[in-house]
Protein backbone atom coordinates (compact mmCIF):
# COMPACT_ATOMS: atom_id res chain seq x y z
CA UNK A 1 0.00 0.00 0.00
CA UNK A 2 1.16 3.16 -1.44
CA UNK A 3 0.64 6.21 1.71
CA UNK A 4 0.18 9.76 0.51
CA UNK A 5 -1.61 12.58 2.17
CA UNK A 6 -2.36 10.10 5.33
CA UNK A 7 -4.30 7.82 2.92
CA UNK A 8 -3.34 4.56 2.27
CA UNK A 9 -4.31 3.77 -1.68
CA UNK A 10 -5.45 0.98 -3.49
CA UNK A 11 -2.37 -0.91 -5.46
CA UNK A 12 -4.29 -2.38 -7.84
CA UNK A 13 -6.11 0.51 -9.29
CA UNK A 14 -4.48 3.01 -11.72
CA UNK A 15 -2.56 5.68 -10.73
CA UNK A 16 -5.27 8.18 -11.52
CA UNK A 17 -7.76 6.31 -9.85
CA UNK A 18 -6.29 5.58 -7.02
CA UNK A 19 -5.27 9.71 -6.68
CA UNK A 20 -8.86 10.76 -6.26
CA UNK A 21 -9.11 8.24 -2.99
CA UNK A 22 -7.35 11.39 -1.29
CA UNK A 23 -10.26 14.27 -0.39
CA UNK A 24 -9.58 17.09 -2.32
CA UNK A 25 -8.51 15.35 -5.31
CA UNK A 26 -11.08 14.33 -8.09
CA UNK A 27 -10.59 13.14 -11.76
CA UNK A 28 -8.88 16.71 -13.00
CA UNK A 29 -6.11 17.05 -10.66
CA UNK A 30 -5.57 13.21 -10.39
CA UNK A 31 -4.32 14.21 -14.31
CA UNK A 32 -3.04 17.25 -13.52
CA UNK A 33 -0.46 15.31 -10.59
CA UNK A 34 -0.08 12.13 -13.13
CA UNK A 35 1.23 14.58 -15.93
CA UNK A 36 3.34 16.84 -13.66
CA UNK A 37 4.70 14.08 -12.36
CA UNK A 38 5.28 11.78 -15.85
CA UNK A 39 3.85 9.09 -15.39
CA UNK A 40 2.08 7.16 -18.23
CA UNK A 41 -1.75 7.14 -16.97
CA UNK A 42 -2.55 3.32 -17.58
CA UNK A 43 0.58 2.21 -14.76
CA UNK A 44 -0.93 0.85 -11.75
CA UNK A 45 0.08 2.11 -8.21
CA UNK A 46 2.02 -1.61 -7.29
CA UNK A 47 4.06 -0.63 -10.70
CA UNK A 48 5.13 2.48 -9.07
CA UNK A 49 8.97 2.56 -8.07
CA UNK A 50 9.63 4.32 -4.39
CA UNK A 51 10.57 7.82 -6.42
CA UNK A 52 8.03 8.23 -8.33
CA UNK A 53 5.84 7.43 -5.10
CA UNK A 54 7.76 10.29 -3.48
CA UNK A 55 7.57 12.87 -6.26
CA UNK A 56 3.83 12.07 -6.20
CA UNK A 57 4.09 13.14 -1.97
CA UNK A 58 5.87 16.14 -2.63
CA UNK A 59 3.88 17.68 -5.83
CA UNK A 60 0.61 16.83 -3.97
CA UNK A 61 2.64 18.83 -0.48
CA UNK A 62 3.58 21.40 -2.52
CA UNK A 63 0.96 22.58 -4.99
CA UNK A 64 -2.81 21.63 -3.62
CA UNK A 65 -4.46 21.51 0.09
CA UNK A 66 -5.78 18.40 0.61
CA UNK A 67 -7.26 15.93 3.50
CA UNK A 68 -6.79 17.36 6.81
CA UNK A 69 -6.16 21.60 5.78
CA UNK A 70 -8.89 21.19 3.00
CA UNK A 71 -11.35 19.61 5.60
CA UNK A 72 -10.64 22.44 8.25
CA UNK A 73 -10.51 24.94 5.43
CA UNK A 74 -14.35 24.43 4.93
CA UNK A 75 -15.23 23.67 8.35
CA UNK A 76 -13.94 27.18 9.30
CA UNK A 77 -15.71 28.72 6.10
CA UNK A 78 -19.06 27.29 7.01
CA UNK A 79 -18.59 28.55 10.83
CA UNK A 80 -17.45 32.05 9.38
CA UNK A 81 -21.00 31.65 7.80
CA UNK A 82 -23.02 30.99 10.89
CA UNK A 83 -21.15 33.35 13.43
CA UNK A 84 -21.81 36.27 11.03
CA UNK A 85 -25.37 35.13 10.74
CA UNK A 86 -26.09 35.31 7.47
CA UNK A 87 -28.73 33.62 5.67
CA UNK A 88 -26.53 30.76 4.35
CA UNK A 89 -25.08 30.74 7.65
CA UNK A 90 -28.71 30.28 9.80
CA UNK A 91 -29.52 27.45 6.69
CA UNK A 92 -26.36 25.65 8.24
CA UNK A 93 -27.24 25.80 11.54
CA UNK A 94 -31.05 24.55 11.09
CA UNK A 95 -29.59 21.78 9.03
CA UNK A 96 -31.78 22.99 6.30
CA UNK A 97 -30.71 22.99 2.28
CA UNK A 98 -28.20 26.00 1.81
CA UNK A 99 -28.43 26.65 -1.96
CA UNK A 100 -32.03 27.42 -2.63
CA UNK A 101 -33.52 24.30 -2.91
CA UNK A 102 -37.65 23.57 -2.16
CA UNK A 103 -38.40 22.21 1.43
CA UNK A 104 -42.05 21.66 1.53
CA UNK A 105 -41.82 18.24 -0.24
CA UNK A 106 -37.95 16.55 -0.55
CA UNK A 107 -34.74 17.76 1.39
CA UNK A 108 -34.85 14.95 4.02
CA UNK A 109 -31.05 13.54 3.25
CA UNK A 110 -30.65 17.29 5.00
CA UNK A 111 -33.60 17.67 7.44
CA UNK A 112 -33.28 13.68 8.76
CA UNK A 113 -35.79 11.29 8.78
CA UNK A 114 -39.74 12.58 8.67
CA UNK A 115 -41.56 13.48 11.82
CA UNK A 116 -44.87 12.07 11.84
CA UNK A 117 -47.44 14.94 13.04
CA UNK A 118 -50.27 13.53 15.29
CA UNK A 119 -53.49 13.52 13.26
CA UNK A 120 -56.29 15.34 14.15
CA UNK A 121 -58.52 14.39 17.38
CA UNK A 122 -62.46 14.02 16.93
Amino acid sequence: MARIAGVNIPTAKRVEIALQYIHGIGPAKAKEIVAKVGIAPERRVHQLSDQEVLQIRETIDRDYIVEGDLRRDVAMNIKRLMDLGCYRGLRHRRSLPVRGQRTHTNARTRKGKAKPIAGKKK
